[in-house]
Formats: structure tokens, sequence, C-alpha cells
């Protein structure tokens, strides 16, 4: 039998590199990133998809400054909206299937219980819109795709707190965290399994796995909390110095991007689709780090 061709978008990123190993054996794995392929660029990508003509798209590239993207939004918005909707729109031409990944940033953060696939979105952020703008145009182009909302997303590569965290640890005599704004951190380990699971589900003949999923660690916490784990986790494994995290609020801490102060995803969607649910956040966060020390 054939293997399926799988085109991954965000060579480089936390995400995509944790993909292209999970994904390796289910088929043959091209995963794309910069100069040649380009999400800024929306109309340069039908191109290169149409030559490669993959069964599956899934779509790990992002903008994701969310600060820098207050300024430079069209910029945001062609990556995370207009090239999303491309890649759904050559996906649909191709019948091929399609995954994006979303975000929590989607929402106000202005509940008090976890935000569910239906609740309306509302974001507050250049990159919360852009994300938001991406939803709408994969399902108006695909509406098969399976877009996952994502949270707080770290891991060993790329750019994250988690490895902020550690590297000020050991540079700096104590640190200074947002303790009212909750979420819940999620390893980008567990989503690439998601996904992989998500396509092994399908090519095992099960039902598509189609619409919006939320996805992210069970549970939730403050960015403090998630630091002081992190700070005694990496301190326990000789990662980084053990040394005191001050929690402060989001006042004491201005940023030209508004961040929710409640972004929690809830909901068992993807548990009654395709049976998955990931641990709890705190669980992941050590096997994280016990990956780091290796």
């Amino acid at each position: 039998m054939k293997r399926p061709c799988l085109l991954v978008t965000g060579l480089g990123g936390q995400v995509g590199w944790e993909l292209q190993r999970t994904l390796a054996p289910l088929g043959e794995v091209h995963v794309v990133g910069l100069p040649e392929f380009d999400m800024s660029r929306p109309e340069s990508l039908r191109a290169p998809v149409r030559a490669l003509k993959p069964d599956w798209i899934v779509n790990a590239a992002a903008y994701t400054a969310v600060d820098r993207a207050e300024t430079e939004e069209a910029l945001a918005t062609a990556i995370n909206g207009t090239s999303a909707g491309v890649l759904a729109e050559e996906a649909e031409r191709l019948g091929a299937r399609f995954v994006h990944f979303s975000t929590d940033y989607v929402f106000p953060g202005d509940q008090p219980e976890p935000y569910l696939e239906h609740d309306a979105p509302g974001p507050l952020s250049a990159y919360g819109r852009s994300k938001l703008l991406g939803e709408q145009l994969v399902l108006a182009a695909s509406p098969s795709a399976s877009i996952l909302r994502t949270a707080w997303v770290y891991g060993i590569r790329g750019s994250n707190f988690l490895l902020t965290m550690l590297r000020l640890a050991n540079e700096r005599a104590a640190l200074r965290v947002v303790a009212d704004q909750r979420g819940s951190p999620t390893w980008s380990r567990m989503l690439a399994e998601s996904v992989a699971a998500i396509i092994k589900h399908e090519l095992a003949g099960g039902p598509r796995v189609s619409g919006m999923f939320h996805l992210t660690s069970s549970g939730c916490t403050t960015w403090h909390r998630f630091a002081e784990c992190i700070i005694a986790g990496g301190a326990a494994r000789g990662l980084c110095k053990q040394i005191p995290v001050e929690p402060i609020g989001t006042a004491d801490y201005p940023t030209p991007a508004k961040r929710p102060a409640y972004s929690t995803l809830g909901g068992t969607r993807l548990l009654d689709a395709a049976g998955i649910q990931l641990p709890d956040w705190e669980q992941c966060l050590q096997l994280c780090l016990d990956d780091l020390k290796r």
C-alpha cells in the first residue's frame, strides 16, 4: 500500500520539529519553511503544494510574536490568516486532509469557566485577530478540516516560556512573573502525538475528525505557578539554579498586546471523536524536563 504524503509547515518551529519525528512512521513527511515556503506571501504557496500533491497538510507555521504583532498586524494576518486559507483551499482542491493549529487568544478571557468550542470568540490583540481570521478562512475553504486550538505551547526547541525561564534562572537572582492570567501549558510533543493519533485514526478507517477542537493539557495554572514548577523541576535536574519567583499582576508588567485573563480551553469533542485527551500539565512538564536533561 502506498504510504501517504504528509506536508508539514513550520520548519524550525517547536511544533514542526516534533511533527517531523512523530509523523515519520505514518508516511513520507515533508517539513517546509523559509525561504522556499514563505507564509508571508500567501499566493506563492500554491505552486509548491500542487507540485507535491500531499494527502495531508498539517499547518504548524505561525506568526507568534504576540506583542510585535500590534505593529506588524498585516504580516501576522498574512501568515496566520490569509496563508492558512490558501493552504486549506489547496487541500480541498487536491482532496487532501487539512489540520490547522489555532490559539486560546481568540477568546477575550472574561468568563470564569473554561471556553468550549462553540463559545463566541472575541480576541483582544492583533495576534488573536489574525488567528481567528485563519480559523474562519480554513473552515470556509475546507469544511472537513481539523482545527486544533491550543495554548501556552512550550517544548525543548524554539523560543518558548520554558526555555526562557530556565535561561533567566541561570542569569538572575530572582524572577517576577504574572500571577493573574490563567491557562493550560501544553507540551509541543503532545500536540504532535495528537496529530499522529488523528491521522492513524483516519487511516485505520475511523470517521473523519473534522471541525473545531480544543487541545491542551488538562488542568490550568498561572504563568507564575508555571514558572515556579519550571524552576523547581529544572533545578532538581541540574538545568538551572533554584531562585525565587515573585508573583506580580498584569498591571505590573505592561505589554503592547492585551492578554486574556482566563483562557483555559475545555470540551470533550476531540475525546469523543478520536479518543484523544492530554495528561495534566504538571505531568507533561516533568516529562519534558526529563527529555531536556537527556
